[in-house]
């Protein structure tokens, strides 16, 4: 039996395909996986930050595509990417295990190794307003600049003293083996990462169910019910890439608790908060913490960036 994986082409994402290819067919005996390069919205247009694109899944939409038209049984994502409402006809297959979803710092060389203790002025590269609003509230004397480009391209920008310090996905780093590079780990709760950061959402046709049953094995039970927390509160504040929101969930046994925050795009405004909830039902927790950051503030700052007066607590819950 023959299975297609539709993948992005970058280092990361291609790493993460043949991952899952490697799992899928030593688990299955006589399953054979190729994988099938799509070019997406994100990965053409690299000139221009990402939250003035104004689009919702910039790294998963021409590759879901290759599953609705039938060119691919699966597409493989980073879950951060991939929008809390799927494209009609889509699930999610499988949720992977997930690696450390914290973020990670870089550092030119000969500059502090401590985001606390570089000096006024320093220019700090990222693309997402979530990193940039984050370090803004804790740092407002540095300079943000806009970093894209792959991984290696990144690191070697910092390198070569285009900045001072980069900020990245420690899942990424470490999955492609550069580890080496990390000067500073940013955690919980003072910071959150990415709404999924570090999962790999295995994405499918509805009514696939032999290949529903084949990536039964890559789904992670616990994982799955973190990143459904995350993924809800973002959906009940109508999140995505131009609003800075992070969130992270940990479950232990029965039990489920989850970081939010909201924040302004300048850092000034930050409205954070913890939910404590049942594994059973994270989807409640994350609605619950989202309708309370709304009422503390958090509805206010959301208003203020879409510049249209919306109440994300108004928004039916999925």
């Amino acid at each position: 039996m023959v299975l297609k994986i539709a993948s992005r082409g970058s280092a990361l994402a291609l790493w993460q395909a043949k991952h899952v290819k490697a799992r899928l067919e030593a688990e299955h005996q006589g399953l054979h996986v190729q994988i099938e390069v799509q070019h997406t919205t994100g990965d053409r247009i690299t000139d221009v930050p990402l939250a003035s694109i104004g689009d919702k899944g910039l790294f998963t939409k021409e590759v879901d595509r290759a599953l609705l038209d039938g060119t691919a049984d699966l597409a493989v994502h980073s879950l951060k990417d991939v929008p809390t409402t799927l494209e009609p006809g889509l699930d999610l297959g499988a949720i992977s295990v997930r690696e450390d979803p914290r973020d990670a710092v870089v550092f030119r060389p000969g500059s502090p190794v401590n985001l606390g203790d570089l000096p006024r002025g320093a220019r700090v590269g990222t693309s997402s307003l979530r990193r940039r609003a984050q370090l803004l509230a804790f740092r407002p004397d540095l300079v943000i600049e806009d970093l894209r480009g792959n991984l290696d391209t990144r690191l070697q920008r910092v390198a070569d003293g285009d900045f001072d310090a980069a900020i990245l996905a420690l899942a990424g780093i470490r999955r492609l083996s550069r580890e080496d590079a990390v000067g500073q780990v940013l955690g919980p709760p003072e910071w959150l990462p990415a709404v999924g950061q570090g999962a790999l959402g295995i994405a499918i046709r509805e009514d696939a169910d032999a290949t529903r049953k084949l990536v039964a094995v890559l789904d992670d039970p616990a994982t799955r019910r973190a990143v459904t927390a995350e993924r809800a509160f973002l959906h009940q504040l109508e999140g995505g890439c131009q609003v800075p929101i992070g969130a992270l969930a940990r479950v232990d046994g029965p039990s489920l608790t989850l970081n939010g925050l909201v924040a302004s795009l300048d850092g000034r405004e930050v409205v954070r908060g913890e939910q404590a909830g049942s594994s059973a039902d994270p989807g409640a927790a994350g609605r619950a913490l989202a309708l309370r950051l709304a009422d503390e503030g958090a509805a206010a700052i959301l208003a203020a960036i879409r510049g249209d007066g919306t109440d994300p607590a108004a928004t039916p819950a999925p």
